[in-house]
């Protein structure tokens, strides 16, 4: 059976553009997680930037202050210096400006509790937002550095404008907002360059999905191009060893098997036709001499030789249905337990030896059981007697014995011998060999080939022990227990 793919309306049919679409989700969660990786790290190293180059500039401010010279205005980031003492700043720029900080300092004084960390920027201030964006309201984190008025001469103190025993605080606020912008500029140009990569490995994708499956391609045409009357075409194998070319070579083995069969099938009927035409010919030239000469006819002759003619067709028609049934390989039904030398006992005392005189003999006395179908191993046994009987000189017979887990039949028979290269070919449907087994009787090997194929379908083997003079027909099968009672 064909088993068929449920079809998803929102996946495409073709396998290039599923592959195309797979790579391309792919790469989108890989790209969408090296963006937030490079995201994080931008970030991280721009606030990291910043933060040094807020230390940079507290430590220059603190150098300026312990040399009583004023800071200047001009400055990278906001600052502001305040003191103890006094209400307005001692100097502020880079920003700081715009909360007019002259009439009263924005960043709290020292006192003996510590420096904080972070400080909250008021709001109520009346200025022009400068390139540097809106700081009201917002709470940064800031760097502080103490400087005591002791440190300085009397001159630098009234320099600063500050008393003898005040305590300098200088303030600088860490900025985010460049890290921001380094990262926000970063991450579109992290999207443009995703979003381009994208259709770029979709297309490199699909196009190189197309390139690889052209072989496939032509391997489907040629195939479709294949009949079951003339499996003749091949299929080209690439040189490059990949997956390709394992399948080439796997179709052209599949190919070479359906050509194979169809020359089987050509042969069989050909020499099924052959072996109909046979009898069919003697029966009709019977009954044409019987009606040309009716007066001169031995009608008892000639009603003997059209029933054994007769005979023949239906042995062969029975032949060719099994062997259809056989090859269907239907499923067997449950297996009886049968007697093998009983059934072979019985066979050599009804099986008919009137053509010629020969003796059949069965030489087994204790109960062989196997699992199977009677009447198949019964067909099996008289197409093994008969090939036998054909072929014999004088005797035939049979043995079964009990071999550890095995039953073991062998028909012998005192007739030509087979040659060894024969051994395999002689169980071939319709064979021919050229010796006498073949030629003088028309022995055709559909009987063989039946008792072969119904051994292997009861789980067993039937081979030719090739001899000098005679031939002797091994069957072997599994043992079976004896049936209670017995």
């Amino acid at each position: 059976m064909n088993a068929t793919e449920p079809r998803r309306r929102w996946w495409p049919r073709s396998v290039r553009a599923r592959t195309a679409l797979a790579v391309a989700s792919t790469a989108a969660v890989v790209l969408a997680a090296m963006g937030w990786w490079v995201h994080r790290d931008v970030y991280r190293q721009s606030t990291q930037i910043a933060v040094e180059q807020a230390v940079a500039q507290l430590l220059a401010l603190s150098e300026q202050l312990r040399e009583g010279v004023v800071p200047a205005r001009s400055c990278a980031v906001p600052y502001e210096v305040v003191a103890t003492g006094r209400s307005t700043a001692v100097a502020y720029g880079g920003g700081m400006e715009d909360f007019d900080p002259g009439t009263r300092h924005v960043m709290p004084a020292p006192t003996g509790e510590g420096s904080p960390d972070h400080v909250r920027l008021p709001v109520d201030r009346d200025y022009t937002p400068g390139t540097r964006g809106d700081m009201a309201g917002g709470t940064y984190r800031v760097l502080t550095a103490d400087v005591g008025a002791d440190e300085l001469s009397s001159d630098e103190i009234a320099d600063l404008g500050i008393a003898a025993d005040a305590k300098l605080r200088v303030y600088v606020v860490v900025l985010p907002s460049a890290a921001e912008e380094i990262t926000e500029t970063t991450d579109r140009l992290l999207l443009r360059a995703g979003l381009v990569g994208l259709v770029l490995i979709a297309a490199i994708a699909y196009f190189t999905v197309r390139v690889a499956l052209r072989p496939v391609e032509a391997i489907r045409v040629l195939t479709a191009s294949v009949t079951a009357s003339d499996p003749r075409e091949r299929v080209t194998v690439p040189a490059t060893g990949h997956e390709i070319t394992a399948l080439a070579t796997t179709i052209n083995a599949t190919l070479q098997r359906l050509d194979n069969a169809a020359a089987q099938q050509r042969r069989f009927v050909a020499d099924a036709a052959h072996e109909l035409r046979s009898p069919l010919t003697t029966l009709l030239a019977s009954l044409e001499v019987a009606l040309a000469y009716p007066e001169r006819t031995d009608w008892p002759a000639a009603v003997t030789t059209a029933a054994r003619q007769t005979r023949r067709l239906q042995a062969l028609a029975e032949d060719l249905l099994l062997l259809a049934r056989l090859d269907t390989r239907a499923p067997a039904a449950d297996p009886e337990t049968v007697d093998l030398t009983a059934l072979a006992t019985r066979l050599t005392g009804e099986y008919p030896l009137t053509e010629r005189a020969l003796t059949l003999t069965c030489d087994g006395t204790a109960p062989a059981y196997a699992h199977g179908d009677p009447d198949a191993y019964e067909r099996l046994l008289r197409n093994l007697i008969d090939n036998a009987a054909r072929h014999a000189a004088h005797r035939i017979q049979v043995t079964i014995r009990n071999q550890d887990a095995w039953v073991v039949l062998t028909v012998h028979d005192d007739g030509p011998g087979v040659p060894t290269e024969d051994t395999e070919r002689i169980f071939e449907r319709f064979v021919r060999l050229d010796d006498a087994r073949s030629r003088d009787h028309g022995g055709t090997g559909l009987g063989l080939a039946i008792a072969r194929d119904l051994a292997h379908r009861h789980r067993g083997t039937l081979t030719l022990a090739p001899r000098t003079l005679g031939a002797c027909f091994r069957l072997r099968l599994p043992r079976a227990p004896a049936p209670a009672g017995k």
